[in-house]
């Protein structure tokens, strides 16, 4: 079975084709379309961004849809009819930078391959096993009640996908390891997992809660919000782009979003580099002790993403001062978002019922 996998961003689609057989998975095809809607740009929208991948692949028997957010309503993948397009819809307003967009490669993709079975995977739906206090914010009842304000976690299928391997690597069941899983790259999120199903999560209601990261500013203070607005005289917009855009390593920096440049730069003595990268694995050392007193000691902490598989300093920085902790277990594991994406399709077309934990 040939499985076209489409993950988009808000002005990319990264493609893969992989084939899938049994316990054999083969990429057969890939690329990635870039700079989607620039001025400069040939690929005007996401639509033709879908008929360019299509150009190169070649036959594929079904395909599967990285979607950001599936709200409370999934909790696995799921073959995509015209209630989950709703559906996907309805939660656009939790992901206006993603979904539309994820929508739109799935129309363009039902309308070039009107046949083939369609799949979406939801990064949220690791997280639908949160219990509620844990997921509840201590607003008013209401605001979670009414207008659905609570954690939701991102980055689900790749601490699903990092978590299978690593148990697969300590040799024991997923239902038998604690683990906590960092994903860090440009995004960067903490989860905390038992027994193959997330238990807490450093993002939140959006992406832009839990540590620092490449340009977001992770957890601070919401009267900072208040301070900006009153003091500054800044609108919620300017405000809304500074915590997204301008902030984390780049802010704390004035360099750089990118950990490769500010390695470099602190080698050299760049002072503001230096603090930027402790601030960042510091944050990032105070999720790890908070989910280790949650899982009552974990079995192995797990790196993956960009910083988290390729910069061995930071991983270092990160694991100084853990030793209290006692002794524990550092695994790399590189991600693939979207061979997990492949398997969840698979499984889904090929009417083997729900998703399982990947291999």
């Amino acid at each position: 079975m040939r499985i076209l996998v489409l993950n988009a961003g808000s002005s990319s689609l990264k493609y893969r084709v992989f084939d899938i057989a049994a316990r054999r998975e083969t990429v057969v095809g890939k690329g990635t379309v870039e700079r989607i809607g620039f001025p400069d740009s040939p690929v005007h929208d996401h639509t033709e961004a879908v008929q360019e991948a299509l150009r190169t692949i070649g036959d594929v028997d079904a395909v599967g849809h990285r979607v950001v957010h599936g709200g409370e309503r999934f909790k696995e993948s799921a073959m995509i009819d015209h209630s989950v397009e709703l559906a996907i819809e309805e939660c656009s307003p939790l992901a206006p930078l993603h979904n539309p967009h994820n929508l739109a490669c799935y129309r363009a993709a039902r309308k070039l391959l009107p046949h083939l079975p369609q799949v979406a995977v939801f990064d949220t739906a690791f997280f639908q096993s949160l219990p509620p206090h844990v997921y509840l914010y201590a607003l008013p009842l209401e605001y979670y009640e009414r207008d659905h304000v609570r954690r939701y976690g991102f980055h689900g299928t790749s601490h699903r996908y990092v978590s299978a391997k690593a148990a697969e690597a300590l040799g024991i069941a997923p239902e038998e390891a604690k683990l906590i899983t960092c994903h860090l790259g440009n995004g960067c999120s903490v989860c905390a997992i038992e027994g193959g199903r997330a238990v807490d999560i450093s993002m939140g209601f959006t992406p832009l809660e839990g540590v620092v990261m490449g340009t977001r500013s992770g957890d601070i203070d919401p009267g900072i919000i208040f301070h900006l607005a009153r003091a500054k005289g800044m609108a919620l917009g300017e405000i809304e782009a500074l915590l997204n855009h301008q902030s984390g390593l780049l802010g704390l920096s004035g360099r750089s979003n990118d950990m490769r440049d500010l390695v470099q730069a602190a080698s050299s003595g760049d002072v503001r580099a230096e603090l930027s990268i402790e601030v960042f694995c510091y944050r990032i050392r105070k999720y790890i002790g908070a989910y280790w007193a949650v899982l009552g000691g974990a079995d192995a902490v797990v790196f993956t993403g960009g910083i988290g598989e390729n910069s061995h300093a930071v991983r270092d920085r990160i694991q100084q001062g853990l030793g209290c902790l006692g002794g524990f277990l550092a695994l790399v594991i590189p991600t693939n978002e979207e061979l997990l994406i492949a398997q969840d399709t698979a499984r889904l077309v090929s009417g083997r019922g729900r998703t399982l934990t990947p291999r």
